[in-house]
């Protein structure tokens, strides 16, 4: 676990010590020098530690979890076999005459350390009666003489296991005590312990997680400075998709018919907030991530930590905008008395979620689907025509419902087109806020029926993009001071929010 030792910000600002951005010097004519292995290893090993810190801060559910390669890996037959291999040698000592106990006794000072580790300092009593049972000295004293008994040690360890694990971990307590031969008793004894471990690890980082959010912000800020230090090209990527998001706010901005200032004149600066404010070119350029090209490698490097999430919310998004598509077309040729009935919103959005899954992938083909789509609501449709005394969709009704469903495919469709537009003005309104949200939000026409869905995706956004503003906000702020302001005549403000 990282150590944090920074002092912790006292309100949400960043503090005035923000790491030192200067401009790196140009690179020379000559090819870059190969970087030295030990930089290299301090690079991973400060990109490891910067991950593991974000994950803590912004996954809730953030669980330490051992390493396990899949058995049908290289790495997993390798694995199985050097312990397959260890547990048949220490299986032969034992069966020899007398026993040769020098692994087992290995195994049982690791026991040892094992159990000791699991202690609080409060534990005075057991620490004494785990040094007492498991004294190595006294029992390679035993080992000598043909006296030592490992059931009976197990069984002290399985006892003081039970004392210390997880309620979770009960039935490996009682597997546990199901056991009677030497080797794999050790085993499981090692097994479980390791385990409990994990347990102790994870609850530990719960336990401190609001005080580490306290103390996030500078220590994931100074961990990326330090790779910039050693990397000038550590924020190429972002440096691209700020300029960008500058370009596009700044032709959505700029009247048609303004003109360039005067010579000499200087042009008046943003005020915060506006359309061509540095917080507007940043929400525009989190919103981008919401319709990034899976396949383009040049992610920002500020955000890769979170692309994972970023990845699964634009999923999300796709697929909600082609429902609610479906949904208001539908309503719009057949009337909201049908589509209001009890329960129809629920049917449909069920069925589209079951017909439209792996919509993301490049393979997929969403004509195709939204085929069997305009099917299902056609059946739909005329089961709550029927239930409220009318006749059915004739052939004509039907053939265009389908037809206006499987346009829908289509990227320029202006309903996907007008719906994916209101989404992103709704998500837009999340940005900024600690929560994620900043009060009881209503979703824009045409997106009722999949508000709730919305809120959530759009409250998940807001954390993201609150956390990494934090965090980044420095590195923005130079990046977007040269890209807006290049006389240096305005601060961004970025970094203050």
């Amino acid at each position: 676990m990282p150590n944090i030792t920074e002092k912790p910000a006292e309100s949400e600002e960043l503090p005035s010590d923000t790491p030192d951005l200067a401009t790196p010097d140009p690179p020379c004519a000559s090819p870059p020098r190969p970087a030295p292995l030990e930089e290299v290893m301090e690079i991973e090993r400060n990109v490891s530690n910067l991950s593991i810190a974000h994950e803590i801060m912004v996954n809730r559910d953030f669980r330490f979890r051992q390493s396990c390669p899949p058995p049908d890996s290289l790495e997993g037959r390798v694995k199985e076999m050097m312990h397959k291999a260890f547990w048949d040698s220490l299986q032969a000592q034992l069966s020899l005459n007398p026993p040769d106990y020098t692994q087992a006794i290995r195994l049982l000072q690791e026991v040892k350390e094992a159990l000791l580790s699991l202690l609080l300092p409060g534990h005075t009593r057991l620490r004494a009666q785990v040094g007492e049972a498991l004294d190595l000295a006294l029992i390679r004293q035993q080992a000598e003489h043909g006296a030592l008994d490992l059931q009976r040690l197990g069984g002290f360890v399985i006892a003081t296991m039970a004392a210390l694990c997880a309620p979770a971990r009960d039935g490996e307590i009682r597997r546990l005590r199901e056991l009677s031969e030497p080797v794999p008793l050790l085993r499981e004894i090692l097994r479980v312990l390791g385990l409990m471990k994990m347990d102790a690890v994870n609850f530990t980082v719960q336990a401190l997680r609001p005080h580490l959010l306290q103390q996030a912000v500078q220590y994931e800020r100074a961990k990326f400075q330090e790779i910039l230090d050693k990397r000038s090209d550590a924020l190429d990527n972002t440096t691209a998709w700020l300029q960008r998001a500058v370009k596009e706010v700044s032709t959505a901005c700029v009247p048609p018919d303004s003109g360039a200032p005067s010579p000499g004149q200087t042009p008046a600066p943003r005020e915060e907030g506006s359309p061509c404010s540095p917080s507007a070119v940043l929400n525009q350029a989190y919103l981008h991530l919401l319709c990034w090209d899976p396949e383009c490698p040049l992610y920002p490097e500020t955000v890769l930590m979170d692309r994972s999430r970023l990845d699964g919310l634009q999923r999300q998004v796709d697929q909600l905008t082609v429902m609610a598509a479906v949904l208001l077309v539908t309503s719009s040729q057949c009337g909201g008395a049908v589509c209001s009935g009890p329960g129809f919103v629920d049917k449909l959005k069920e069925v589209m979620a079951a017909l439209l899954e792996g919509s993301h992938s490049r393979s997929f083909n969403l004509q195709e689907a939204l085929l069997g789509v305009g099917e299902q609501v056609q059946r739909l449709v005329n089961q709550g025509l029927r239930a409220q005394g009318g006749p059915a969709m004739d052939r004509d009704q039907e053939a265009v419902l389908r037809g206006q469903i499987r346009d829908i495919a289509k990227t320029d469709n202006p309903v996907r087109t007008l719906l994916a537009s209101r989404i992103q003005s709704f998500l837009r309104t999340f940005l900024g806020s600690p929560s994620g949200q900043k009060g009881p939000m209503v979703p824009p026409a045409g997106l009722a029926s999949v508000g709730a869905e919305l809120t959530e995706i759009g409250a998940a956004f807001g954390r993201i993009t609150h956390h990494n503003r934090l965090v980044f906000g420095p590195f923005y702020s130079a990046i977007l001071k040269k890209a807006l302001f290049p006389e240096g005549e305005c601060d961004t403000g970025i970094d203050s929010r």
